[in-house]
Order: C-alpha cells, then structure tokens, then sequence
C-alpha cells in the first residue's frame, strides 16, 4: 500500500466503494487523512463499514470541511452529467481527484525521480503496460504494474529510488488526475470511444493528451503516430519543446520509432555516415519481432515498439530487450496461445468483442478455423469479408450465430454449433484434418459474451481449460 500523506489531517469524502476505491479509502487512512466515504450500493457500503471505513450520506455532510472529493473513474465526471457528489463538491468548491492524482502527488513528496511511465490510448493499452513492466522485471529491475490493467494504483509499493510504477491509465483516470506527471508517458493510439462519457471526440482526444503533455521536463513522451489524432497531439508537443519520441508501423520515419519486416527501427538522425551518406533515412535495428508468438500482428508491433521506446527511456539496452520481448507470454484472453495438438494452435482472444478487434487477430493467420458469436454489438461482422480468404470454416456460438452465418453465406464454410465446447470440438477435428503447415483453432468471438457468460474472461477460460482437457495438447 502507498499512505497516502498529503492529505494528513484534512477530511476527504470519497465515493465509489468498488476495488480502487477501497485502496483509496485504506490508503487515505493510513497516511492520517479524516475519510467519509459512500457509495449508492448498500452491499458496498457494508462491505466498507466492515473494512473499517467510515461512511455516511455525501448528502448530508458539511461540504465547507472537505479538502477534496475522490472520485472512482467509473462515475461520471462531466458526461452525460456530472455526477452529484461532483455539483455538490463544485458547488463548494472543493477539487475532484482520483486515485492516479493522489500517487503523483505522493510520489513528488517521497521519491519526485523515481521513474513512472504512464500508459493510455484508446487500444493496446494493457499489453503495452504489461509488456513494459515485463522488460523491466526480466531487467533485474523492481516493476511495479498497477492501475487500469487490474490493480489499484494505491495497493502497490510506495514510489522510491530504482523502483518503476508503470501504470495503465484510462481516460476516466487522466481526467481525474490534473497534476499527472510521469516520467514516461506513452499515447499509442486513438479511435473514437468512450464518447458517452466525453460527449466530443475532441474532448476525448484532449483528455488523452494530457497524459503526454504532463510529462516532467526531464522526461520523454512517447506517441504513436499513425493516426490523424495523435499525430496532431505529437506535433503540438514538439511546438511546446517537449522531448518527445514518434512510433509509426505504417511508414518509416526520420526521427523516432518504426517497424519494419518485423523489425523495431530506431531512425538516425542525419547526417548519415558512410556508406548511407545521401540516402535520406537510416535506421538500427533495436530488437526483432519475428517469431514471437505473444506479439503477432500489426497491433501488437505498435505496442512493442512503444514498449522498446519506453524501455530505452528508461536505461535498458538492446540485447536485454530483445530477451524480455522474446519472454513475455503475452496477456490472457488477447492472442493468448493456449495449447498445441500435433501442427494445430489454440489461441484463446476472448478480448475481441467486436469486429474491429477481431480483425486484428484474422489479420495474423493464414488457415484459421474461427470460433465466433455471442452477444451482438451492432454492425456485425460485414467489415471483415477482406479476412474470409483466410478462414477455411467458422464455427458460430450464442446468439449472433443465425446473423453471423447470414454473412459469411456461401463465402465461408460455416456450422452453428451453439455453444464453445461443441464449437470446439468441430474445430479441433477439422484442424487436425487440414493439410495446412500451422492451422489455428482461433476464439475471437466479434461478440460480447453476455448470452452465455459473465464476462469475456469466463468465456477465455472456459476456452483455455477445454483446449488443455482435450487428448494430447500440449502448453505454450
């Protein structure tokens, strides 16, 4: 746990009592704050009371007392209305934070150059986050991996000296943590989302930005370039003189990072020694990419290479690079490769919810037999007929499969199978017939899984444990 000591002695009201919100509270406590905290869940608040934490109705307190009101990032903050613990702390103008603007502040006051790389983008940001705290542990150094990837930024050790937080953050985080100030601040991408809690993409993009554009003076940003968004925030950076680092793995560029036949490029500046003198571009090879299975595809080549950027920020060489990229298994339920039968892969991407991430996983394999369906998310799968060449049968689950097979028509051999245990039992067997050098049994649903399961992880582990129950597979 980090106490938080910044607010020792001020009484702070805090709503939300799911997991980050209980580590707020705890670590509000242990650095001596006066905390009250609700929630608009009963269950939650007995479960807090039952922590020992004090609650009461935000409602009916004295907001002239409150130092601050700490906010969970699921509740709204200004879109589609601000929350009522918000009117009511603007009202008294009392600040709104989160937990991410807590640590920054108690990192300034512990340990202000201990390194902290801060992770956003609207996709990838979990593998990269995840893949940069791997390089780091296989390093030999102490990795803290904490905030939207799982766990509550709070519930990690407290920054100091040659200790690394490197933290996912959402946009509901960014937008709660005015003072964010990382070290390292990576944008990987943006696309729009989240726009019911943004209202304009505009926003959306500009609370984003923050991120990057927070970074200490001493630090570097890292952004991903092959959008039309974040090449704007990039070129604003470099305007303001931000010690700023592009990633594209779309073009080659003069300065920055790039990928090239799987190859992570760093671009020379010029001017070029011999024998590239009048060439116009250079490049060195940092590490490859190249048959590591957990970062297949063009998705995963743009977190890798803004993983590499980050890691060299951070001291790291080469060689040592290349060895934890070759190392990181790679993140459950987002290409995860569960199990081998003779030439036959598993790979479990229960993540892919809708068709857009679904494509990226298609995007990667050549002879896929493709387990899809579930709940629908509108639009369906019409926009991956450029991937059907790739698929030699479908095998459709839940209740999209009716739709579903509409699409693929006479294009794509397909059977409604129903469910993910008869769908992959039709997989495994036609796979096993194929002639092919590596078929590939791959779940990437394009659907929700709210028909048949809790959530996308309870379908992903479903999926994992019903792949290594069948005779003869063998582990990644």
């Amino acid at each position: 746990m980090i106490p938080v000591t910044t607010f020792a002695g001020k009484k702070v009201a805090l709503f939300g009592l799911g997991g980050s919100g209980l580590a707020s509270a705890s670590a509000l406590l242990a650095g001596g704050a006066d905390v009250v905290a609700f929630d608009d869940n009963a269950a939650s608040v007995s479960k807090a009371n039952a922590a020992g934490i004090p609650t009461a109705d935000l409602h009916g307190i004295d907001w002239s007392r409150i130092a601050a009101l700490v906010l969970t990032p699921g509740v709204p903050l200004t879109h589609p209305a601000p929350h009522w613990t918000v009117q009511l702390a603007r009202k008294a103008g009392v600040e709104v934070i989160g937990d991410i603007e807590m640590f920054c502040r108690q990192r300034r006051t512990l340990a202000p150059e201990a390194p902290f790389v801060a992770i956003t983008g609207t996709n990838g940001k979990s593998t990269t986050t995840a893949l940069i705290a791997h390089l780091v542990a296989a390093a030999g150094m102490d990795a803290q991996l904490g905030g939207n990837i799982g766990t509550a930024i709070l519930s990690l050790a407290p920054p100091q000296a040659g200790r690394v937080h490197v933290i996912e953050c959402s946009s509901y985080q960014i937008d709660l943590a005015p003072s964010l100030d990382p070290s390292v601040g990576i944008l990987i991408n943006l696309s729009e989302d989240h726009l019911d809690r943004h209202g304009t993409m505009e926003h959306y993009a500009a609370v984003k930005a923050r991120l990057v554009a927070g970074v200490q003076p001493n630090g570097t940003a890292i952004v991903g370039v092959d959008d039309a968004w974040c090449r704007a925030i990039a070129d604003g950076l470099a305007r303001q003189g931000k010690r700023l680092v592009r990633v594209s793995v779309r073009a080659k560029l003069n300065d920055g990072f790039y990928v090239e036949q799987q190859k992570i490029m760093r671009a020379v500046p010029p001017p070029y020694p011999p024998p590239h003198a009048g060439e116009g571009r250079v490049g060195a090879v940092i590490a490859e990419l190249d048959g590591i299975g957990s970062l297949r595809g063009v998705h995963n080549a743009q977190n890798a290479a803004c993983a590499t950027a980050a890691a060299l920020a951070l001291g790291l060489d080469s060689p040592t690079i290349q060895s934890g990229l070759r190392s990181f298994p790679g993140l459950a339920h987002r290409m995860e490769e569960v199990g081998r039968r003779g030439a036959v892969l598993f790979v479990n991407d229960s993540k892919a919810t809708n068709a857009d991430s679904a494509a990226q996983a298609l995007a990667c394999f050549d002879d896929i037999f493709w387990i899809a369906g579930g709940k629908p998310k509108t639009g369906g799968i019409d926009s991956l007929r450029k991937f059907f060449r790739r698929i030699r049968k479908a095998y459709l689950i839940g209740e999209a499969a009716e739709a579903f097979a509409a699409t693929l028509g006479s294009d794509v051999p397909h059977e409604i199978t129903g469910t993910l245990d008869k769908a992959l039992a039709a997989a495994s067997r036609d796979a096993e017939s194929s002639t092919a050098r590596e078929p590939v049994v791959l779940l990437s649903p394009a659907c929700a899984s709210f028909d048949q399961y809790r959530n996308f992880e309870f379908r992903g582990d479903a999926f994992r444990t019903l792949v290594q129950a069948l005779p003869g597979v063998a582990g990644k």
